[in-house]
C-alpha cells in the first residue's frame, strides 16, 4: 500500500542526505583552499620536513663518526696560518697531478682538543676539507663534501636534489604554501565552544579509538601544538627562498630600514711589492688578532687573499656551533691596513647591533634551533617531524572521506534501483 506524498525513495534519501548547520562562505572557501594546497604542495613539504629531521643533528652525528676532528690537546699555541698552509700544500702535491695547483681558501681553528680545517676546490671531487693537527700542520685527512651523507641530505633539503636555479624557487614556493596552510589549519582547527567533547577533540589524541579517528586526532592536535615553531621554522626559511620576504623581514624587524648593501672589499694593488710578503703579512694579521681577541673562547680563522685584489680576512665566533656572533675583519694584503666591512651587518660584535638586526643575524640559528642550543635542535627536529606528518596524516583524511563519499553515491543508487523496482512491481 501507498500514502500520499510518502514513498521508500525519498524517506532513505532524507535520512541520507541529512546534515548539520552550514558553514559559513568564508570556511568553505578556507576548508577548500586548505585541502587542495596541502594535496599539491604535500610531497615537496614533506621530502623538506624530513630532510630538516635528518640535518638537525648533523654535528653531532658527525663528530661521533668522524674522530679525525678531533686532536690530543697540548701546552702550546697553534701552528701560524702560513706554516699549516704550507703543510697541507705540501700535503696535496703527493696526492693531486703536477699541473693541478689547488688554491686553499682559509684555515680555521676549531679549538684546543679539535682538528684545525683548510679547504679548496679538488679537480674531480669538488669542495674538499683538510683536516690537520694545529700543533704541528699533520693532515689527518681530507673529506670529500661531494659523497658526504649530510651535504646529500642538504642539498635536498634546499633544491630537492634539481638544478638550484629550478629546485630552490620550486621548495620557497612550498614553504610559502605550507605557511598558508599553517594558518587556514588554525582555522579549521578552531573549537566552536569548549564543551569537554570539543575540547578533548581538539587538545587529545583518543589513542584507543580507530585508526581513521586517531589519524585525524594527530593532524589536527599534533598541528595545534607545534603550531608556532612550525611557522619559525617556515618563515626563517623562507628568508633564503625568496629576495622580497627577506627584504620585508628586515624592514619589518628593523622599522622600515633597508637591508645594508653588500660590497666587494679589495686591496690596493698598486702596493704590489715586487717581494712576495703575502705568507709572512697573513701571520702579522694572525697575531695581532689574536692579541685582540685574547682571553675569549671561539672558533677563530683567517682567509687567504684569492687574487691580487684579494684580502686577508679574520674572523671570530664567540658561540662555538652557532653563526649569529661571527665576527670578521679584513686587511689590505699589501699595507696590511684595516678595510672598512663589506656589509653593515658583519663588521661589528653582535652586542652593538639592534634588536632587530641581532633576530636577522640569529635567522640561521634559530632555524635549526642552535640558538638554544641541544634542547633547541630537539624542538626543531620535533618540530619538523610533526610537519612532515601533516601531508600524511592529511592525506589518510582525504582518501578516507573520498571514499566514504563514493560508497554513499553507490548506497543512493542501489536504494533508488530497489524503490523503482518495488514501484514497478506493484
Amino acid at each position: 500500500m501507498k500514502f500520499p506524498g510518502f514513498s521508500k525513495t525519498q524517506n532513505s534519501t532524507r535520512k541520507i542526505d541529512k546534515k548539520g548547520p552550514k558553514k559559513s562562505v568564508f570556511r568553505r572557501v578556507n576548508d577548500w583552499l586548505h585541502l587542495w594546497m596541502g594535496l599539491i604542495s604535500g610531497i615537496i613539504v614533506f621530502v623538506i620536513s624530513v630532510t630538516g629531521c635528518l640535518y638537525a643533528f648533523e654535528k653531532e652525528i658527525s663528530d661521533w663518526l668522524k674522530p679525525h676532528r678531533f686532536v690530543t690537546p697540548q701546552e702550546k699555541s697553534y701552528l701560524l696560518p702560513s706554516k699549516m698552509k704550507e703543510s697541507a700544500l705540501n700535503y696535496l702535491s703527493h696526492q693531486l697531478p703536477d699541473t693541478v695547483k689547488p688554491e686553499l681558501y682559509d684555515v680555521t681553528y676549531f679549538g684546543k682538543n679539535k682538528s684545525a680545517v683548510t679547504a679548496y676546490n679538488h679537480p674531480e671531487h669538488e669542495y674538499t676539507m683538510i683536516y690537520m693537527n694545529p700543533y704541528d700542520g699533520t693532515v689527518l685527512r681530507q673529506d670529500h663534501l661531494k659523497y658526504d651523507f649530510f651535504r646529500f641530505i642538504l642539498m635536498g633539503h634546499f633544491y630537492l636534489w634539481l638544478p638550484p636555479d629550478i629546485g630552490q624557487p620550486v621548495v620557497a614556493t612550498a614553504i610559502l604554501i605550507f605557511v598558508f596552510l599553517l594558518v587556514t589549519g588554525m582555522i579549521m582547527w578552531w573549537p566552536k565552544n569548549l564543551k569537554k567533547a570539543n575540547f578533548d577533540k581538539s587538545f587529545k589524541i583518543k589513542w584507543g579509538a580507530s585508526f581513521k579517528r586517531v589519524n585525524y586526532d594527530m593532524h589536527n592536535v599534533l598541528g595545534f601544538y607545534f603550531l608556532t615553531i612550525s611557522l619559525i621554522l617556515a618563515l626563517t626559511g623562507l628568508v633564503w627562498g625568496f629576495e622580497w620576504f627577506s627584504n620585508s623581514y628586515y624592514r619589518a624587524l628593523t622599522g622600515g630600514k633597508s637591508i645594508p648593501e653588500w660590497k666587494t672589499v679589495e686591496s690596493d694593488t698598486t702596493q704590489i711589492s715586487a717581494v712576495n710578503m703575502q705568507a709572512q703579512n697573513i701571520d702579522i694579521v694572525w697575531q695581532k688578532m689574536l692579541k685582540e681577541y685574547e682571553g675569549q673562547a671561539g672558533d677563530i680563522g683567517i682567509q687567504f687573499p684569492r687574487d691580487e685584489k684579494g684580502t686577508i680576512t679574520f674572523s671570530f665566533n664567540g658561540r662555538p656551533g652557532t653563526y649569529y656572533k661571527r665576527e670578521s675583519k679584513s686587511f689590505d694584503q699589501y699595507t696590511l691596513k684595516e678595510l672598512p666591512p663589506s656589509s653593515e651587518l658583519y663588521g661589528k660584535k653582535f652586542e652593538e647591533y639592534s634588536i632587530g638586526q641581532k633576530i636577522y643575524k640569529m635567522n640561521y640559528d634559530i632555524h635549526v634551533g642552535a640558538v638554544l642550543g641541544l634542547p633547541g635542535k630537539i624542538l626543531a627536529f620535533c618540530a619538523s617531524l610533526v610537519c612532515a606528518s601533516l601531508p600524511v596524516t592529511g592525506f589518510i583524511i582525504w582518501w578516507g572521506r573520498r571514499n566514504k563519499g563514493n560508497k554513499k553515491t553507490v548506497q543512493r543508487k542501489n536504494i533508488k534501483r530497489k524503490s523503482a523496482t518495488a514501484e514497478v512491481d506493484e
